[in-house]
C-alpha cells in the first residue's frame, strides 16, 4: 500500500528557502523575470511577507505580498508560483483563498494583476477593483479585503517598473 504525498500548511519563508523559491519561481514561469522582481522587493525592503507551501523540505508553492506606495497600507500579491508538476491539482486556489479570507477578516485590501478566472475562483474580486486607477490593465487587476469598490490610484514599488 503507498501512501499519499500531500504537501503540509501553507508558512512563512524562512531564510533557508530563497534558492529553493527562486528556483520555483524560475520553472513556474520559464525565465527570470518573477525571481529578479522578488530580489528587487527584498533589496528595497518592500517586502511585506512571504509565504511557501512545503513539501518535504523543498517549497512546491510560493507567494509574496508587498507594500504598495498607493493606497497607503494596501497590499499587492506578486508572483504567486507552483511548481509544474504540482499545478492544476487546486494548490494555488487552497494557497489564495487561504490569503484572501485572511484579507477579508483583517479588511487588509490586497490588489492582484493576474488571470481573472483564476482569481475570481480564489476569492478575489474584479468588480471591487472597478474604480480603481491602474498603470496595468484594468481588466486583470482584482481587489480582496475591502468592502465595496474603492475609488483610488494605485502606485505599485519601483520593483514593478519595467514589467
Amino acid at each position: 500500500m503507498s501512501t499519499a504525498v500531500f504537501p503540509s500548511f501553507l508558512r512563512p519563508m524562512n531564510p533557508a528557502d530563497a534558492a529553493p523559491v527562486d528556483a520555483l519561481l524560475r520553472a513556474a514561469f520559464g525565465g527570470s523575470e518573477e525571481a529578479d522582481l522578488v530580489a528587487k522587493l527584498r533589496k528595497a525592503g518592500a517586502m511585506a511577507g512571504e509565504m511557501v507551501l512545503p513539501l518535504g523540505d523543498a517549497p512546491i508553492g510560493y507567494y509574496a505580498l508587498s507594500q504598495m506606495v498607493a493606497p497607503k497600507g494596501w497590499l499587492c500579491l506578486a508572483p504567486v508560483a507552483i511548481r509544474p508538476d504540482w499545478q492544476r491539482k487546486n494548490h494555488g486556489k487552497r494557497m489564495i483563498g487561504q490569503l484572501v479570507a485572511w484579507a477579508e477578516g483583517a479588511q487588509q485590501p490586497v490588489v492582484v494583476l493576474g488571470q481573472p478566472a483564476f482569481y475570481e475562483r480564489a476569492g478575489f474580486s474584479r468588480a471591487k477593483a472597478a474604480n480603481l486607477v491602474t498603470p496595468y490593465q484594468a481588466e486583470f487587476t482584482l481587489l480582496a479585503g475591502h468592502e465595496g469598490a474603492p475609488e483610488a490610484t494605485l502606485v505599485y514599488p519601483d520593483a514593478f517598473d519595467g514589467l
